[in-house]
């Protein structure tokens, strides 16, 4: 954990993976982890698959929503304000010249919310 879950349109995988760069980045520097704590998960969704404003669709040129959520321990307001502008600089940076409405949504949890092959994060020392 931080694990972050991205609910964008389809993406090629050097996209994804400049993504991927760059959204770890923003999350070791905000939260100040280590790379190997931070998960991304990709949620692709087809044109169909993704309707604004009652119109279904992506492929018409008006700006896709992209929802980015990171799953974390609680931070303070100040770093979760770092991690929302570096990941959304980072994830437009990569999907560029894609237009992107990005949003970041923040699912804090308590260590006692969170387990860990079984064990509550709270039952033992945290990294």
């Amino acid at each position: 954990m931080p694990y972050l879950e991205i609910i964008s349109p389809l993406l090629p995988a050097e996209t994804k993976q400049r993504i991927s760069r760059s959204v770890t980045e923003a999350v070791v520097a905000a939260f100040d982890v280590k790379a190997v704590t931070v998960t991304v998960f990709f949620q692709p969704l087809e044109s169909s698959d993704y309707a604004h404003a009652g119109k279904l669709g992506y492929e018409d040129g008006r700006p896709v929503r992209v929802l980015i959520k990171v799953h974390a321990y609680r931070r303070d307001v100040d770093a979760r304000r770092r991690a929302a502008a570096h990941i959304t600089a980072g994830f437009n940076d990569a999907c560029a010249p894609m237009v992107t409405d990005t949003a970041v949504y923040f699912f804090d949890r308590d260590l006692d919310e969170v387990a860990h092959d079984g064990m509550l994060a709270s039952d033992h020392r945290v990294a």
